[in-house]
């Protein structure tokens, strides 16, 4: 009854929005041909990834946050997008938004920026035949990131904008190319990525939530070998053994306390101040969520791995990646919130 009820209070939507409205159709990162309004102008975002990659190309048509922006967020986000209602997400760990959710905001389109396996192909035909609204999956490797902006430019008619962040995209992965080609791999260093107030949570060599260590030329440490993706939970004895150079964390807890932590303390990263606490405003540099925030983080990730070798100031490249991508000028005191801890703590003493 309930799936009924919904098909029926969808149809009425659609006609009650679409007389006298144009269509086109366009063809989503899965194959789906999708018919959508000509001009699109409320964008519902069926998760995080989703509603970053759409602020970023046009932020006007975004009609909420999958989850509404902290208090330590707002500053990094343009003035008129800060109170942006709370939608909840389609997607992702705790999916909560109901259907009956997304027909009351009337989005013309749904936008899922990720995965396009058969799971979320199955979610996205459900829910388009259940709503009656279009629902396009765009695919979010990584390494796709310029052909996304791409697609979604000529989903939401911003065309033109799309192409400049692709092109700042396609320019930071030729310059990091660059600096990779000069260093053999048995020479890159030994990451790892601590995730949670204890650090033992990580992400396999391939996983989304490791891309950018990968991209930027680091060797992940928690390699299965067996060919494995996602997160897992580690050991302090497999760290230990891994050893890693380097280690970055956006937990602040898990920062604050590593260096009196015991367990830690033979660790070369912890040893020699080679801990890097990662910014998350107003999104994660490594992932939280693993969209084009982590456009940055690759910037960021290649100065730390190679100091000498990648030419830039954090500061100011900062700068210029909030004022083009988050259409936000950050002032001294927003930067020094943002970077405090970026660059890691002092070495222990007696190193």
């Amino acid at each position: 009854m309930r799936t009924l009820l919904l098909a029926l209070f969808a149809v009425v939507l659609y006609w009650s929005g679409a007389v006298g409205a144009e269509a086109r159709t366009v063809t989503d990162s899965a194959g789906r041909v999708v018919e959508i309004p000509d001009t699109v102008t409320r964008v519902f975002a069926a998760g995080p990834p989703a509603s970053v990659i759409v602020y970023a190309v046009r932020p006007q048509v975004l009609t909420g946050w999958p989850r509404a922006l902290r208090a330590e967020e707002i500053d990094y986000v343009a003035e008129p997008y800060r109170d942006l209602p709370e939608t909840g997400r389609l997607t992702g760990r705790g999916g909560e938004a109901n259907l009956e959710r997304v027909l009351e905001i009337r989005p013309d389109v749904i936008i899922d920026f990720g995965s396009v396996r058969d799971t979320y192909i199955d979610l996205a035909d459900r829910v388009q035949q259940q709503t009656g609204i279009p629902y396009l999956l765009i695919d979010g490797r990584f390494e796709n990131t310029a052909a996304a902006l791409r697609l979604l430019g000529e989903v939401l008619g911003a065309e033109e904008r799309a192409e400049e962040l692709a092109r700042d995209v396609e320019d930071t992965f030729a310059r990091l190319d660059s600096l990779l080609a000069q260093v053999p791999d048995g020479e890159r260093p030994r990451v790892y990525l601590a995730r949670g107030p204890d650090g033992l949570e990580t992400g396999l060599k391939g996983s989304i939530n490791t891309e950018i260590i990968e991209r930027a030329g680091g060797r992940n440490v928690a390699d299965g070998g067996d060919g494995r993706r996602g997160l897992v939970q580690a050991s302090i004895e497999q760290v230990i053994v891994a050893n890693p150079e380097i280690i970055v964390t956006w937990d602040r807890n898990f920062f604050a306390g590593v260096d009196e932590n015991p367990l830690w303390s033979s660790i070369e990263a912890v040893r020699k101040g080679r801990v890097h606490l990662s910014p998350t405003a107003p999104f994660g540099w490594i992932d939280r969520p693993p969209s084009v925030n982590r456009v940055m983080g690759l910037r960021w990730m290649a100065g730390l791995l190679y100091p000498g070798r990648w030419q830039g100031d954090l500061r100011e490249e900062t700068r210029t990646f909030y004022r083009l991508w988050y259409q936000v000028d950050l002032g001294d005191a927003e930067l020094d919130r943002l970077l405090e801890w970026s660059n890691g703590k002092p070495p222990q003493q007696g190193q």
